[in-house]
């Protein structure tokens, strides 16, 4: 049995800590204090990380965590200070005795991979509860296709990314689809969890896939909203998911 616990670090990141029997990895350790803190107060060993993505906030704790653990396997892109074992599409590991995959989801960055098994997936900055990550490095149809990836898997799959932004991604979302009424007993859900300290993490697939507007690109009602956006038809799933992107970081 894996239990999955956050650690909440700096203003809105999880560092998603998986432990079983007093063993403990940790997903994206951009705040070495934080995990050690959680190690310490849960009686674990830290034995593994698993990092997503380059970005400081998720790798700045690595070379620190490596001190106080000697021998620590990270796995991660290629490329990554710190990584020890370098991870791909297709790359299998064994977590806890559990099988997970690498998937590649370039978009937010070149190098960004997400990790799936035993129904979970920890996919970094791609996917976000009810949106997905900022387009730095990728183009856009690379981060339509990754969304996609992660769309195919599993429906009960839970989903674990790496900020807490479930709430103001929900407010965009029903302006780009006001219509849809899952939207709205999600954001009384959600805004209940918040209110009462909890994460609203971790969502399941087959949530996203009802209230995500970056996975809905060919929903009527989308479809309609970015044709409005943009101002002339938007044809391609790929290019529909590009008027989203633009109109999200310009939505306040």
């Amino acid at each position: 049995m894996v239990t999955v616990t956050p650690v909440h670090a700096f203003s809105d990141n999880y560092i998603w800590l998986l432990h079983s029997a007093g063993r403990a990895i940790a997903v994206d350790p951009g705040d070495a204090t934080a995990v050690l803190a959680a190690l310490a107060e849960h009686g674990l060993t830290l034995q593994a990380l698993l990092i997503t993505h380059h970005h400081a906030d998720h790798v700045g704790g690595i070379a620190e965590l490596k001190r106080h653990f000697p021998g620590l396997t990270v796995y991660g892109p290629a490329g990554i200070a710190g990584v020890t074992d370098s991870v791909m599409e297709g790359s299998e590991l064994t977590l806890f005795g559990q099988p997970f995959g690498v998937l590649e989801v370039p978009g937010h960055t070149l190098d960004h991979i997400a990790y799936h098994g035993a129904g979970l997936l920890f996919c970094g900055d791609t996917l976000f509860g009810a949106g997905c990550g900022r387009m730095f490095e990728g183009s856009a149809p690379q981060f339509y296709a990754s969304l996609q990836k992660l769309a195919g898997l599993p429906g009960d799959t839970l989903v674990y990314p790496a900020h807490e932004y479930t709430l103001s991604n929900l407010r965009f979302a029903q302006a780009v689809e006001p219509g849809n009424p899952a939207l709205t007993e999600r954001e009384r859900q959600d805004s209940a969890s918040r209110t009462a300290g909890r994460p609203t993490l971790p969502s399941t697939l087959t949530q996203e896939l009802a209230t995500n507007p970056f996975l809905r690109v060919d929903e009527p009602e989308v479809e309609a909203s970015c044709r409005r956006e943009a101002g002339h038809e938007v044809t391609e799933p790929a290019e529909r998911f590009a008027v989203l992107r633009d109109w999200k970081n310009r939505f306040r």
